[in-house]
C-alpha cells in the first residue's frame, strides 16, 4: 500500500507525539523550533514557553559547557556531527533538577547543508537514585570508623569503643552512663553483639515507662491468679533473656521491692515469679543504663547500695557531644548520606557556614539533637547545600533552646539542696513547654511516669 507523504507526516507527527523520550529540534543558532509533548513532561514547560528560546536556557551542564568566552554558542553538536548516550541534568520549571541520558544529531537539507540538530531524552532520574542508593550502601559497608552503629573518630570514643569490646568479651554486669541522647542503647546493644551471647535473645527494658504496679510482673512474670486480672501463667522479660542479655534503661527508677528481685538475679542468677515461691534458675548478662548519678540516689536512700555495687562492675561513660565537638562533621556526613538515601533528595552536604552553626552549639540533647536538626535541614532544604536558614531556630540561636538539666553533680551534704534543685528543674521545665507535662518530661530526660512521681514526692501541684 501506498502512503502519500501528507500522509506520511500525520503518521511521524502520531509517532513524535506518542514518544516516551523527549525530543528537540533547535536551529544552527541553538534556537528551539520544536519540542514533543514527552519533552514538556521532563521539563515542566509547555511549548508555547519554550519554542524561540536558546537550549542554553534549560541549564544542561553539556550546553552551558558549549558557549565560547564571548557568549556566542558553539555547540559541540555542530563541530562533532553527534552526541551519543551522554548523561546531562536539565533544571526543570519548578527548578528541580532531572538527570537525563542525551543522544543528538545534526540535520542536513537535500544539498547537505546543516539546517539544525534533533535530541532525544530519557529520564534516567530512576537509574540515577538507584546507584547513588546502592554506593551510598557500598560506603555503609566500608566504613571504618565507629563501632556497632556508635559513630566517631575523637579520642574520647575512642575509649568508649574499646572499653566496649573489652566489656563484651566478660560476663560481669555492665552499668552505662551518660546524658539523654549519648546512644546508650546502642551501647548496650553492641556490647551483645560482641559477646558469645550473641546468638541469644537481647530483652530490652525502660524501667521509667513500665506502670510501677506492674513492674515486678513484666519483669519476673507471674502465676495465673497472682492478682487481679492474671488469668493465665506469664514469662517475664527476665525469663524471656536467658541465654542471652537484658538492657534495663533507666534502672535509677527501679522501686525499692524490685531492686530487692533484681540483686538476688545478680546474686544467685534466679528468680521467682508473682504469686510463686519456686524458684527459676536463669543464664541472663544484665546491661544496665541511666542519666541520672547512682551515687547521690544512694546518699538519698533511693537506690540499695549492695545493688550499686552489683550492677557497677564494669562502668562506662558515654561523653556528651559537647565534650567531642571534632565527631560532629563526621556525625553530619554521616546522617546527611543516610537521610538522602532514605529520601531520594538531591542533598549534597553542608555549607561550611551552617558546619560552624553546628559546631558552636551546645547540643545539650546531643546526638538524638543533632539527629533531629538534621531531619529538619532535609525538610526546609530541596536540594544542593544546607545553609544556616535551613537549620532548626534553636541551633541558630533564634530562640531559646529548652532548658535540659545536666546529670547532677556528686552527693551534696544537704539532700535538701538536691530536691530544691529538681522542683527547680520540674517548674522551669513547666514553664518552657506551656505547662505540658509530656513534653516538659521529655525535656528532662524522663518518663511521663517518672516525671509525675517526682513532682508528686516533691508536692507540686501539676
Amino acid at each position: 500500500m501506498d502512503i502519500r507523504s501528507d500522509e506520511c507526516h500525520l503518521y511521524w507527527q502520531s509517532v513524535v507525539d506518542t514518544m516516551a523520550e523527549g525530543l528537540f529540534i533547535v536551529d544552527t543558532a541553538g534556537i528551539v523550533v520544536f519540542i514533543n509533548p514527552a519533552a514538556e513532561r521532563i521539563t515542566g514547560y509547555r511549548r508555547e514557553e519554550v519554542l524561540g528560546r536558546p537550549c542554553s536556557a534549560f541549564e544542561s551542564e553539556t550546553c552551558l559547557a558549549c558557549r565560547r568566552d564571548d557568549g556566542g554558542l558553539a555547540c559541540g553538536l555542530f563541530e562533532q556531527g553527534r552526541v551519543v548516550n551522554r548523561r546531562c541534568t536539565v533544571r526543570r520549571k519548578d527548578g528541580g533538577l532531572v538527570h537525563l541520558l542525551k543522544n543528538a544529531v545534526i540535520l542536513t537539507d537535500a544539498h547537505g547543508r546543516v539546517i539544525g540538530g534533533v535530541e532525544t531524552l530519557s529520564d534516567i532520574s530512576e537509574v540515577v537514585n538507584k546507584d547513588r542508593q546502592i554506593s551510598g550502601l557500598r560506603r555503609e559497608l566500608n566504613k571504618s570508623y565507629g563501632f556497632e552503629g556508635l559513630i566517631g573518630e575523637s579520642k574520647p570514643m575512642a575509649e568508649v569503643f574499646a572499653l566496649l569490646d573489652a566489656a563484651a568479651q566478660s560476663t560481669a554486669p555492665v552499668v552505662i552512663l551518660g546524658e539523654s541522647g549519648t546512644g546508650k542503647e546502642l551501647a548496650a546493644a553492641a556490647i551483645h553483639r560482641r559477646s558469645p551471647r550473641r546468638d541469644g535473645p537481647f530483652i530490652k527494658v525502660n524501667c521509667a515507662a513500665l506502670n510501677e504496679s506492674l513492674l515486678e510482673s513484666e519483669l519476673f512474670g507471674h502465676e495465673k491468679g497472682a492478682f487481679t486480672g492474671a488469668e493465665r501463667q506469664r514469662k517475664g522479660r527476665f525469663e524471656a533473656a536467658h541465654g542471652g542479655s537484658i538492657f534495663l534503661d533507666e534502672i535509677g527508677d527501679l522501686p525499692p521491692q524490685v531492686q530487692v528481685k533484681l540483686l538476688r538475679v545478680l546474686q544467685e542468677g534466679e528468680i521467682e515469679r508473682v504469686g510463686s515461691q519456686e524458684p527459676i534458675k536463669l543464664d541472663v548478662r544484665v546491661i544496665s543504663a541511666t542519666n541520672q548519678d547512682l551515687g547521690t540516689l544512694v546518699a538519698q536512700g533511693k537506690f540499695r547500695e549492695d545493688l550499686y555495687y552489683r550492677i557497677n562492675v564494669i562502668p562506662i561513660r558515654l561523653p556528651p557531644l559537647r565534650q567531642r565537638r571534632e565527631d560532629i562533621p563526621l556525625l553530619v556526613r554521616t546522617f546527611t548520606e543516610r537521610m538522602a538515601l532514605r529520601s531520594g533528595r538531591a542533598i549534597s552536604g553542608l555549607s561550611r557556614a551552617a558546619l560552624e552553626r553546628l559546631l558552636a552549639h551546645d547540643w545539650p540533647g546531643n546526638v538524638r539533637e543533632l539527629i533531629n536538626a538534621m531531619e529538619y535541614a532535609f525538610v526546609t532544604c530541596r536540594e544542593g547545600e544546607i545553609q544556616p536558614h535551613h537549620l532548626p531556630a534553636t541551633v541558630l540561636g533564634l530562640s531559646p533552646a529548652p532548658h535540659r538539666p545536666r546529670p547532677p553533680a556528686p552527693a551534696s551534704s544537704n539532700p535538701a539542696d538536691d530536691d530544691e534543685a529538681m522542683r527547680q528543674a520540674i517548674l522551669r521545665a513547666l514553664e518552657t513547654t506551656g505547662g505540658r507535662k509530656a513534653k516538659a518530661a521529655e525535656l528532662l530526660g524522663v518518663s511521663r511516669v517518672t516525671f509525675w512521681k517526682r513532682a508528686r514526692r516533691l508536692g507540686l501541684e501539676i
